[in-house]
């Protein structure tokens, strides 16, 4: 039995790519009296994995779903530093050698936190320690962190990253068979329940439209799809 591992992207309307007012991170904390869930929703599963980002954004996410989902740190956002909190516009201002780093050299950590190659690292790391007869996950991530995945799945380049757009809806499922990891993109379907081995299927979820985008445009040029 392969591991279906779905991807499901937090987003919201600052994620949208070309805002130059967008905040980089989640730096505000999650805010008291969000409801939890005792059980998954209706209409979804109980999976055998359900791992979440520790930002708020994530939990929001995760509490709108009726889902209680781990806080994973190894599926942590990418480390903005001294970056996080501010906008698109005022890095590109006042770190216009920075900002073209940033996408152009996987290695580059301008702001004095985390390289895109060492969040495709852990990334990496974290997808090879999900246990082998996990039939079922969830992760509620960050969209850079989808990005990562997906580097480390289709076995492209570090300098990959920035050319991969969010499918539409924002979520992917990953199936891990005989060593290897496929990409599925597309609408996410959640089984209701399994009585004597046949399961029930509610309507497939439809995320909310974005646009899909990486963060924030590099220098220069249109985003382009390696998938």
């Amino acid at each position: 039995m392969p591991t279906c591992l779905t991807f499901m992207c937090a987003t919201g309307p600052s994620a949208t790519g070309k805002d130059s007012t967008r905040v980089l991170g989640d730096p505000s904390s999650p805010k008291t009296g969000l409801r939890q869930a005792d059980a998954p929703s209706a209409g979804f599963p109980c999976y055998s994995l359900a791992v979440r980002t520790p930002s708020a954004r994530c939990a929001r996410m995760a509490d709108s779903l009726g889902v209680r989902a781990t806080p994973e740190p190894a599926l942590r956002d990418i480390d903005y530093g001294h970056w996080c909190g501010r906008t698109v516009a005022d890095v590109a201002a006042s770190d216009p050698h920075g900002y073209s780093a940033w996408f152009t050299d996987p290695d580059a950590a301008p702001h004095g936190g985390e390289s895109v190659r060492q969040l495709c690292q852990r990334t990496a790391q974290w997808l090879s320690s999900v246990p082998l007869d996990t039939e079922r996950a969830l992760a509620i991530v960050e969209p850079a962190v989808i990005r990562a995945a997906l580097v480390h799945a289709l076995q492209v380049p570090v300098r990959a990253f920035w050319h991969l757009d969010m499918p539409r809806p924002p979520a992917i499922t990953l199936l891990h068979r005989d060593g290897n990891w496929t990409v599925r993109f597309g609408d996410v379907t959640f089984p209701h329940s399994r009585q004597e081995g046949h399961e029930t299927w509610a309507r497939p979820y439809r995320a909310p439209s974005t646009t899909g985008a990486p963060p924030w445009p590099p220098p220069g040029g249109a985003w382009g799809a390696v998938v």
